[in-house]
């Protein structure tokens, strides 16, 4: 039908940052009895992590292209644009730990995780510790010691092995982290999560990469997709978000979407109650 205006969804640019941390952050953590975008009701629970008492809440957050590619030109800095940045750094404010495969740590060239002081002054605020964990998943620990990662770190990191990581790396890795055997012979992801809640970690969020969150996604661990959706055809052979087959396929629920800068759409995505 012609002459009808469009239907857009909210502009990001018209939020100040705490209305979006209202939208992903702490005043939408689940068991909070309102869902983000604020419709009460929403069944949105936390849920028991296997094998302990505690609870846990896993977000991933990842950027695409309109025809599915997580990078162009082989990173993911090209696609996005600045609201995916906003958005990208106010979730690590609300965040406990930062949980990223040590492929994606090389790849994306991560240095320590340090939040802006913007960030640190909100955590104070709301009784968190300045800067988050950076958890660092590595079966082989071809991992630099000597890496800002760890030795400019505000927080000693942790790094998430199994136990058959070559015993020299995981002494020289043991000097500047806390590394931490979740599994035999590989790493098993459920135990990952496991590790990080039982200190206090709950609040998990995941940046990459694509094979570590097909692993997350085949074990039903994730809980919350971010996903940015750059208005842009990449063309090529770019890789999907996630990589690796599953049993079952996982649907979420649609929680918002914002309009960013460029026709840019900031979705988020829950599980759906059990």
């Amino acid at each position: 039908m012609s002459g009808l205006p469009p239907v857009l969804p909210t502009s990001i640019a018209d939020l100040s940052d705490e209305q979006v941390v209202a939208l992903y952050g702490l005043e939408a953590r689940p068991g909070s009895g309102t869902a983000a975008g604020g419709r009460p009701g929403s069944g949105l629970e936390a849920r028991p992590v296997s094998g302990t008492s505690a609870v846990g809440w896993l977000r991933v957050n990842f950027v695409a292209t309109l025809d599915g590619s997580a990078s162009a030109g082989g990173v993911t800095a090209g696609i996005g644009g600045p609201d995916d940045l906003r958005v990208f750094d106010l979730l690590r404010r609300v965040t406990d730990v930062v949980l990223v495969a040590a492929g994606t740590v090389r790849h994306e060239g991560y240095g320590p995780m340090r939040v802006r002081d913007a960030d640190v002054a909100w955590r104070r605020a709301h009784g968190m510790p300045d800067h988050p964990v950076f958890a660092i998943v590595s079966g082989s620990l071809s991992l630099d010691p000597s890496s800002p990662v760890f030795t400019e770190a505000p927080v000693r990191p942790i790094v998430l092995t199994s136990s058959s990581a070559p015993a020299d790396r995981r002494d020289a890795l043991a000097a500047v982290a806390d590394v931490v055997s979740c599994g035999e012979d590989s790493v098993d992801v459920g135990l990952v999560r496991d590790a990080l809640v039982s200190r206090g970690l709950g609040r998990i969020h995941c940046e990459g990469g694509p094979s570590f969150l097909g692993s997350l996604i085949a074990a039903d661990l994730v809980d919350e997709l971010c996903l940015t959706i750059d208005p842009s055809l990449e063309g090529g052979a770019g890789p999907r978000i996630a990589r690796g087959s599953s049993p079952d396929l996982r649907r979420m629920r649609l929680a918002h979407v914002l309009l960013g800068e460029g026709d840019v759409l900031l979705t988020r995505y829950v599980r759906h109650a059990d």
